[in-house]
């Protein structure tokens, strides 16, 4: 994946966790992730179309979701409920639009669909022949992973995928 693509999700996702939530994340290993079932507890998905085109997740555990977004809220949260999944979809949101303006300042204009909820592990998400990097974020409060399934779009038509590397 091309680095430009990379860099504004784990900038953006630092600056959010840390103007937010208060907590300060450290980047772990970069991998490939295969498999079309979601692993995490709680996943965040939000599509990205433009010049930029695919897919982001956001997986965590709901131990993790639910600290972070009482912290988000300033409430504690006893169930994974409505309003603790509006917290955490929306912070997936944000990370997405100011990786989004980064992306667009780096010349590469994209829009984002509403964040889609998923809450239990093993849903299918096929991203078609889209590999994942999987880039985890360690922070005081537990591991948020965030996948990226994204390629160049050149006049509308989807390029080949882009090679990983870098970052």
């Amino acid at each position: 994946m091309n680095v430009q693509f990379l860099n504004p999700f784990i900038e953006a996702a630092f600056a959010v966790l840390d103007a937010e939530v208060g907590v300060t994340a450290k980047r772990g290993q970069l991998s490939l992730q295969r498999s079309a079932a979601t692993a995490s507890e709680v996943t965040v998905l939000i599509s990205m179309v433009g010049q930029v085109k695919g897919v982001v997740l956001y997986g965590l555990s709901e131990a993790t979701a639910l600290q972070i977004v009482a912290k988000i809220l300033g409430q504690s949260f006893a169930e994974f409920d409505d309003l603790a999944q509006s917290g955490i979809s929306e912070m997936g949101n944000v990370i997405t639009g100011q990786a989004g303006q980064r992306l667009a300042e780096a010349g590469f204009e994209s829009n984002i669909s509403p964040p889609t909820m998923i809450v239990g592990k093993g849903t299918l998400i096929s991203t078609l022949d889209f590999e994942r990097l999987q880039v985890p974020l360690e922070t005081e409060l537990g591991t948020i992973q965030i996948h990226l399934a994204l390629r160049e779009s050149i006049n509308g038509t989807v390029s080949h995928p882009l090679p990983i590397g870098g970052a």
